[in-house]
């Protein structure tokens, strides 16, 4: 049996057929001439491709993907395809650690932990995820939980960003986030929805109450209405250029530094 892997030439197909259908149509008018005939106008032919190619790969782990990609699928659920195809194939990217920078870790010290568990939902990035490993462990949070199709400690390329914090700060994964959500609740937690909602409360304007959880969406997508709905209060970091959101981790960097100076100054 094949196996999923950057040498395979089916592998290589099902990545450059599910990228074509995860390009959305670049206009109503090209939206409307990609329909399908007779298909109540839910699936574009790229997606069909995608779908009966990887419906009839020699690898398993390819035909399962093929359940994600049905007519009407939402851009999400083809990301959702994409992602695991995009982490075989990812580049070798140059990382601190690459270049030879030291610091001066602690290997022995005693983390100064504060009671704030960051959960990330369905993250594109390893980077990413490696990155919000160190920007928690720099912080001093208690956790990271990872949700989706977020990568988890096991991938190179969050160890590669991480420089060693994924092996300091306690984490978690889930399928869903909900999971992750019903369990903050079991434990007792505040949760705060990190996102650009009109609704939102500024960071610097936020009451917190511990013990708490930060709520990170996708990079594309950001959280989903209903999670955000089912937090305590959305907090947003009010922006002042042309651009209405941060990268992640410089997101979660910015409030996981306001969250632990009220810890500290409460």
């Amino acid at each position: 049996m094949a196996t999923l892997d950057e040498q395979t030439p089916e592998w290589r197909e099902a990545l450059r057929l599910v990228r074509a259908a995860a390009v959305p149509a670049p206009s109503p008018a090209a939206r409307e001439a990609a329909l399908l005939p007779g298909d109540a106008g839910l699936q574009r032919p790229a997606l069909a491709a995608a779908r009966a190619f990887l419906a009839g790969a020699e690898s398993e782990r390819l035909r399962g993907f093929a359940r994600l990609l049905v007519p009407g699928a939402t851009e999400r659920a083809v990301l959702c395809a994409l992602v695991p195809l995009e982490r075989v194939d990812a580049r070798t990217r140059v990382t601190d650690a690459d270049m030879g920078l030291t610091d001066a870790d602690a290997p022995g010290a005693a983390p100064d932990r504060f009671p704030l568990v960051v959960v990330a939902d369905n993250l594109r990035s390893a980077l990413n995820v490696g990155g919000l490993f160190r920007t928690a462990d720099f912080l001093g949070a208690e956790a990271v939980w990872l949700c989706g199709y977020s990568a988890t400690p096991e991938h190179p390329q969050v160890a590669r960003s991480a420089l060693g914090a994924e092996r300091t700060v306690p984490w978690r994964r889930f399928d869903d986030v909900r999971e992750a959500l019903a369990t903050l609740r079991a434990e007792g937690r505040s949760v705060y929805a990190l996102e650009t909602s009109s609704r939102a409360v500024p960071l610097a304007g936020a009451a917190f109450e511990w013990p708490a959880a930060l709520l990170l969406g996708s990079e594309r997508f950001g959280l989903d209405p209903d999670v955000v709905a089912a937090s305590d209060t959305c907090v947003a970091i009010p922006g002042h250029g042309a651009k209405n959101s941060l990268n992640v981790v410089s997101a979660l960097a910015i409030s996981a530094y306001a969250m632990r100076a009220a810890w500290d100054a409460r």
